[in-house]
Formats: structure tokens, sequence, C-alpha cells
């Protein structure tokens, strides 16, 4: 079976946690897990949800991507998706659009982009409040020029990324049944 990598982009506030959280939880699919310099939020794990690294221990990395966002660093090291791949053919990552374009450009035939869209930017800002950000730091984004890139699906993406309206999980999840069922 080829190696494929379900690369879970969209603007923040979309989904794309809960996302790789269904794929993971229902079918197994193993998470590469990516690194940051922000803050954790409540309830996030260092080595589960992100590996949370400070300026120096970030500058140290060997990343495939990274990027900067909101002041903060994220970045998916060879490492990480080495990691994955021993555990499955079939992984997934979730990444701002620019690195999904990274890994395009980087590991083409090996992914399977799916962007997330949702109905208006208050409801991003609802569901970034309901999992706890802070106002200060949702402003900051709401504003910040990766929001704006983020919203649309990038032109290098968009021959092959499947997207989803992603308002109703249910509907979303029984979208995700239907593309996994094409790689198991």
């Amino acid at each position: 079976m080829a190696k494929h990598i379900f690369v879970i982009t969209g603007p923040t506030g979309s989904g794309k946690t809960t996302v790789k959280n269904y794929l993971n939880d229902k079918y197994n699919i193993p998470t590469i897990i990516t690194h940051t310099t922000r803050p954790k939020r409540k309830n996030e794990v260092d080595g589960k949800d992100y590996y949370f690294e400070d300026e120096k221990s970030f500058s140290e990395k060997n990343f495939l991507e990274s990027v900067e966002y909101a002041g903060n660093k994220y970045g998916s090291s060879y490492e990480g998706l080495e990691k994955g791949f021993d555990k499955s053919d079939l992984v997934c990552i979730v990444l701002d659009t620019k690195g999904a374009i990274t890994y395009k450009n980087k590991l083409d035939d090996e992914i399977i982009p799916i962007f997330l869209k949702v109905k208006s930017n208050e409801d991003l800002k609802k569901r970034m409040l309901k999992r706890g950000d802070d106002i200060n730091i949702i402003n900051q984004r709401l504003v910040s020029d990766e929001y704006e890139r983020d919203l649309k699906v990038p032109l290098e993406l968009r021959k092959d990324a499947i997207i989803f309206e992603n308002n109703d999980l249910s509907s979303t999840e029984k979208k995700l049944d239907d593309l996994v069922s094409k790689y198991l």
C-alpha cells in the first residue's frame, strides 16, 4: 500500500483538530505531531497535541516546513513524519495553508489535502472562544495576514483539495468516512 498523508488545513477555528481526532479515534490513523512556540491551551498535552517548544528548542529541529503565525512559530519535522509512517501507511497532519503548500511541493503524490471552511468569521470566532482561546489572541488572529490567507483554498491546492463545509459535525464525519474508505 502506498503511503498517504491527510493534510488538514483551513482557517483557525474551522475544526482541523476535531477532524484529526475523528480520523485518529475512528480509524486509528496516527497524527504527525507538530511543534509550536505558542502557549498551551487548557487541556492540551505536550507530545499529544503539539510538542511545545521554546525559541531555542524550536530552532534546533529539522523541519520539513515551518511558519510564523500571530507571533508564534509552528513546524513539522521530518522525524515526526517518519514516526507517523512507522505506525501506518496512512497518517494525518494539521497545517496552515502555507504548510499544506510546502507538503504539496515536497511530497506531492503522498498528500491528500482536506480544506475546511465554515459559514462565517463570526462562527470561527465563536469556536475559538468555545475552545478557550483568550479574546485578545482571537482578535489578534482575526486581523492577521495569515488568517486572511487561510480563509481561501490556495491556488497550489485547488486542483487536489477536498473541500468540506464544516458546519455540521455529523455531515463532516460522513464525508470523512467516504474519503477514508478509498484509502483503507
